[in-house]
């Protein structure tokens, strides 16, 4: 008779001789069960220690499923290459907040109600024509975001549904406002007030580009281009800054306060900066037929190959076919451009290159939008904000799976300390 299988794991602790059953679910273990292994009584217990957390679930999360060995990204279950053919920003939006996709009045209703708060109050844009000329336009993203906090005070009641569901509204109506803003100041001109009748990315293109000319159209190739990569980047997951909208979200602050901070760890060139470290990599590489040359300075150790390679997907990102796709479509528009040459050139050696097929470095979602974005005349430095915009919306899902969650408390990691024991002070001249 075979042996009854247990959902748990047996741990000797060969310190002590003592054994200790820890129970499974979910393929995972609490991690606080592991206090219960001691060597004395008095002793704190044993901690598990996980720079970066590459080893530890923070949380049970229903919004985004990532299988990063097979190419895998869904959100609600929903595949990412439907939800770019066939969806919209705003109904991916809503799909991640409320975890089903809308019906056409839901979705009618919930696309006036974000287009009806474009609009920022007349304080924040003079807080933010405050702004020096040079000023990054993350920077100023971050500051306009935090200070809404003060203007909808409100927004501290994160148990009263009808209050959070107002403060969702509001940020996905007026990030696309404030990113415009920053723009402009950038550039020197005027506000662009929002247009609701150009629906969400193209009010938001319109906000950035109008210069007073007669019959202004947005191209529809090109707001559909921008709601495609809207839609990719909506959410990814426990991130950097997700983990950072969840923990700060966790003291119960209000969901414009915890944005910022999520904006600000997106802002780092590790995070939010990857594609426009792909797009400076292909300026220097600069022509095809260099790009041999710098392939070997990449094996030697001397260069890193930008675009290529994800902590998570061991495979193609399958956010990189899609852009990859919508980059010709922007180029119909737009024009050709040599680095868009570089870069089908560079992947297709990479993709038969055992160096990199043995490390799987395979392109990964940051490797063509940047190129997407230059072409539409974004400059670099807004290329983060352009991200921020659309992660709002998985930000804000995740901020609210947790602030419904009754098994998050405020974060509040362990350290390992391996600092001196009890010193005694004294004074500076006796020391």
């Amino acid at each position: 008779m075979s042996k009854e299988t247990k959902n748990t794991l047996s741990i000797t602790d060969n310190r002590t001789g003592k054994a200790y059953e820890i129970p499974i679910e979910h393929d995972a273990i609490r991690a606080i069960d592991l206090r219960q292994i001691k060597v004395k009584p008095d002793d704190f217990g044993m901690l598990s220690y996980d720079p970066a957390y590459l080893n530890t679930a923070s949380c049970k999360s229903n919004i985004t499923c990532i299988d990063g060995d097979k190419g895998i990204l869904r959100y609600r279950g929903y595949p990412i290459e439907q939800l770019a053919e066939k969806s919209t920003f705003l109904e991916v939006a809503y799909l991640l907040i409320y975890g089903e996709l809308p019906s056409k009045d839901e979705l009618d209703y919930w696309g006036q109600r974000i287009m009806r708060h474009t609009y920022i109050h007349v304080a924040l844009a003079k807080l933010m024509q405050s702004f020096r000329y040079d000023a990054h336009p993350m920077g100023m993203f971050i500051s306009s975001v935090a200070a809404m906090s003060t203007l909808h005070r409100e927004a501290k009641y994160v148990d009263d549904p009808e209050i959070v569901q107002k403060q969702i509204w509001r940020l996905l109506g007026k990030l696309p406002t404030v990113a415009a803003f920053a723009y402009r100041i950038r550039i020197g001109r005027p506000f662009n007030y929002p247009d609701s009748t150009r629906g969400y990315t193209g009010n938001f293109i319109y906000m950035l580009d109008y210069m007073n000319e007669q019959d202004y159209e947005v191209h529809p190739t090109l707001a559909r281009a921008l709601d495609i990569l809207f839609i990719l980047h909506a959410d990814h997951e426990q991130n950097c800054s997700t983990s950072v909208m969840r923990s700060i979200g966790s003291s119960r602050v209000d969901p414009y306060s915890a944005l910022a901070g999520a904006a600000s760890a997106l802002y780092g060139p590790l995070h939010g900066g990857a594609n426009e470290a792909v797009l400076r990599m292909l300026v220097e590489i600069g022509s095809v037929s260099n790009i041999p040359a710098y392939i070997e300075r990449v094996k030697k150790g001397e260069m890193r190959l930008m675009g290529f390679g994800h902590r998570v997907y061991k495979n193609y990102d399958p956010r990189a076919s899609i852009i990859k796709k919508v980059a010709y479509d922007v180029f119909e528009i737009t024009g050709t451009n040599k680095l868009i040459d570089i870069a089908v050139e560079l992947e297709r050696i990479a993709l038969h290159d055992e160096y990199f097929v043995s490390r799987k470095l395979y392109p990964n979602v940051d490797f063509y939008s940047g190129i997407i974005y230059q072409a539409m005349s974004f400059p670099v430095d807004m290329f983060p904000v352009l991200f921020a915009i659309p992660r709002a919306a998985g930000w804000l899902a995740q901020w609210v799976e947790m602030v419904n969650d009754p098994a998050q408390r405020i974060a509040r990691p362990r350290q390992l300390y391996l600092g001196a024991d009890k010193r005694d002070y004294t004074l500076p001249q006796e020391r």
